[in-house]
């Protein structure tokens, strides 16, 4: 034979109420859309030293002055377009 359960007490002083906050109380999460996407600054000046490069007629030698004249035309229209 089965045994009887117990009955269930309800002792309303032992139970915790959570409330919720109020809804101006937590500050809100802002999405990361918001936030500016990173730039690959050193990508765009390999790019445009390889178009250099190029330009050039693919001789060797000259493979630092086409990476300083590619970081100054990048960096400069970088800072162009952040005062737009």
């Amino acid at each position: 034979m089965a045994k009887a359960k117990s009955p269930r007490t309800n002792n309303l002083a032992s139970k915790q109420v959570i409330t919720m906050p109020e809804a101006g109380s937590i500050p809100q999460i802002r999405k990361a859309a918001s936030a500016p996407t990173p730039i690959d600054l050193e990508g765009q000046i390999r790019t445009r030293a390889y178009e250099l490069y190029q330009e050039r007629g693919c001789a060797a030698g000259q493979e630092n002055e086409d990476w300083l004249r590619a970081e100054h035309e990048v960096l400069a229209r970088h800072s162009q377009q952040q005062r737009a």
